[in-house]
């Protein structure tokens, strides 16, 4: 069972942002918080102060990718995935994807493989390699991605060249923005978000080359 307050900061983002997820989804991301609570006691995975921190900090990221994948994507790629954050969130979320989670810190991808068998999240398949690993181009890159994502490992700009490689021609491509505003490249859009008052965020998604969205303030 979820704890209360857990359960209440999470309710109060999934409004903010507009997400519903089941109940089952709900239980999935306490087993995920509770995770990441143990191993953060032993590895330095996120910084928070406590759950509420966890949630409007961390957790608000992930959710708030989830509206602007697509309802038909098959396969996503989360880059640098650190402590699960937005990988392990959308992999719950959308049980339909496969989400591939490339961490090269190998006590971090021995964290999201713990979370694959314990929460459970099946569908999340974490490698321990770096974007440039020949390994990873040969076994995982060939057909290309429907959804590239990627938060605070690169900068946005360079991001967002990168994971244009990724994908497929029609791919799209997922950055998160905190609080200091990146120059965007022509096909970007900046969709802000508040999960908590005063804390404006926003996920930059770059479209397919074929489209050009005009960004939203």
């Amino acid at each position: 069972m979820l704890e209360h307050d857990f359960s209440v900061y999470l309710e109060e983002v999934c409004d903010a942002l507009g997400v519903r997820p089941p109940d089952d989804d709900f239980e999935k991301l306490g087993r995920y918080a509770d995770e990441l609570g143990r191993w953060n006691q032993r590895i330095n995975l996120m910084r928070y102060r406590d759950r509420r921190e966890l949630v409007v900090r961390h957790l608000s990221d992930g959710l708030a990718v989830i509206p602007h994948i697509p309802r038909d994507a098959n396969r996503i790629i989360d880059v640098g995935a650190g402590g699960g954050i937005p990988g392990v969130v959308i992999a719950i979320l959308r049980a339909d994807l496969e989400v591939l989670a490339v961490e090269p810190i190998h006590k971090k991808h021995a964290f999201l493989k713990t979370v694959r068998r314990t929460v459970p999240v099946p569908n999340l398949e974490p490698v321990a390699m770096r974007l440039e690993d020949p390994t990873l181009a040969e076994d995982y890159l060939g057909r290309g991605f429907d959804v590239a994502v990627s938060r605070a490992t690169f900068p946005i700009a360079d991001w967002l060249a990168a994971g244009r490689r990724l994908v497929s021609t029609e791919g799209l491509v997922i950055a998160l923005e905190g609080k200091e505003r990146a120059e965007l490249p022509e096909g970007a859009a900046r969709f802000p978000y508040e999960a908590e008052q005063g804390r404006t965020r926003a996920v930059i998604v770059l479209a397919p080359a074929t489209a050009t969205p005009a960004e939203q303030d």
